[in-house]
């Protein structure tokens, strides 16, 4: 048989479907993605709502995955990139930390900050060299401890973690006691140290769009929900059914495979709330931190400062809640007002979108950087992809992509020996 006359199918088309199917294009093949949805993206997707750009969560392009390098093209992008630091809104005051080894306007905001201490600052640098010199291989390798007890370790103080670290990388890892693996924590400061963080000009879908103008070969069916797979064939939701010589799986897989059906990915869940607002009170290409202990709102980013021109009066803000502390909707956005208020001194005029993502990460343990393709083969015809299988970060979800299309064409090739 030959390779375009194999049947592949590739269910969902986010960011590790469509690196699958690229991979699978590059080596000859023609794939088929199953999509659910109206577009692809999968947990990246990007609204248009009253003439605002929405990304469904706020989300940001580590530029320094190896993985995005390989397979993205940053200029067609039209990056829009974050000065490396943040506002932190203490005490009903803006205080800014940042890298000054990156950015040298950085340095004296951030030495008298009063965010930490002179010797955390110094900590802070030497991690930088640590990490810089550390493989991602011996990060992934090294023993997990949580990221609250790794910073302990390494000498920062409590207010320096209290004021920076957790409300930082809480907005990252999506929990408020930096309970993530300490693998996640050094890969991705590694990843700030060594590259910008960065939107695309159209917003965090440009990425899979991007992914799916590079296919020529490959067919995407939307709308269409697949509910069982088995070796060679695969059950729609109409009841209809399609022979599959190969299957990828690049979604949450439990629901689709008896076997996994005990055995269900837990997820961590933010939400994201937009509000228009008369002005911006972050001048600089900055996200902004709040520093309160039990504070609802974690970060607050307004995406107009990135673009070199800001059209119209109003601005546009973007408000992340981890844990919403059972609040209802209508609670949730009368509390957020309130500590914009308090906090951030923010008034906003109106809300144009709240999102609640229960799937925004997957909660895992043991987490790992890559694995062989051999490794993502469920049975004879079957392939996992997805985060889910190493850590949850973009340049994972292309990593798995990769090792399932590489994984497969193997078991191709065995057969054909």
């Amino acid at each position: 048989m030959y390779k375009q006359d194999t049947k592949i199918h590739i269910i969902g088309a986010g960011v590790s479907g469509l690196i699958a199917a690229k991979v699978l294009e590059e080596n000859g093949f023609h794939p088929v993605i199953l999509e659910v949805t109206d577009k692809v993206g999968g947990r990246v997707k990007t609204d248009l709502v009253d003439g605002y750009q929405l990304d469904r969560g706020f989300q940001v392009l580590l530029t320094a995955y190896p993985a995005a390098n390989k397979h993205l093209d940053f200029g067609d992008l039209d990056l829009q990139e974050f000065i490396p630091g943040a506002v932190i809104f203490k005490n009903k005051k803006q205080k800014i930390i940042g890298d000054p080894l990156k950015d040298r306007s950085l340095l004296f905001p951030t030495l008298f900050s009063r965010i930490g201490n002179f010797s955390d600052k110094i900590k802070v640098v030497k991690l930088n060299f640590i990490l810089k010199k550390k493989s991602l291989s011996d990060i992934f390798s090294d023993k997990e401890q949580s990221t609250f007890s790794y910073l302990m370790d390494f000498g920062f103080s409590k207010e320096m973690i209290n004021d920076f670290f957790n409300p930082f990388f809480s907005g990252i890892f999506l929990e408020t006691q930096l309970e993530t693996s300490s693998r996640m924590f050094e890969f991705v400061f590694k990843m700030f140290v060594e590259g910008g963080t960065a939107i695309p000009e159209k917003g965090m879908q440009a990425i899979p769009m991007q992914l799916q103008q590079k296919l020529k070969h490959t067919a995407i069916k939307f709308n269409t929900k697949v509910t069982a797979i088995t070796d060679e064939e695969i059950t729609l939701e109409d009841g209809s059914s399609l022979e599959s010589h190969f299957t990828i799986v690049a979604t949450e897989a439990s629901s689709l495979f008896e076997g996994l059906k005990k055995h269900p990915t837990e997820w961590k869940s933010c939400h994201n709330l937009y509000f228009e607002t008369e002005e911006k009170i972050i001048s600089k290409r900055l996200i902004g931190l709040i520093a309160k202990k039990g504070a609802l709102i974690n970060n607050i980013f307004y995406p107009k400062s990135l673009k070199s021109e800001s059209k119209g009066k109003k601005e546009l803000l973007s408000v992340t809640i981890i844990d919403k502390q059972n609040l209802s909707p209508e609670e949730l956005i009368k509390q957020v007002k309130r500590e914009l208020k308090d906090y951030c001194g923010i008034d906003v005029t109106r809300l144009i979108k709240q999102y609640d993502i229960p799937m925004a990460l997957p909660k895992l343990e043991d987490l790992k950087y890559k694995a062989l393709p051999s490794e993502t083969c469920l049975n004879t015809n079957l392939f996992l992809a997805g985060d889910t299988l190493l850590n949850g970060s973009l340049n994972a979800a292309m990593l798995s992509g990769e090792s399932a299309a590489y994984g497969l064409m193997e078991k191709w090739a065995t057969n054909h020996s």
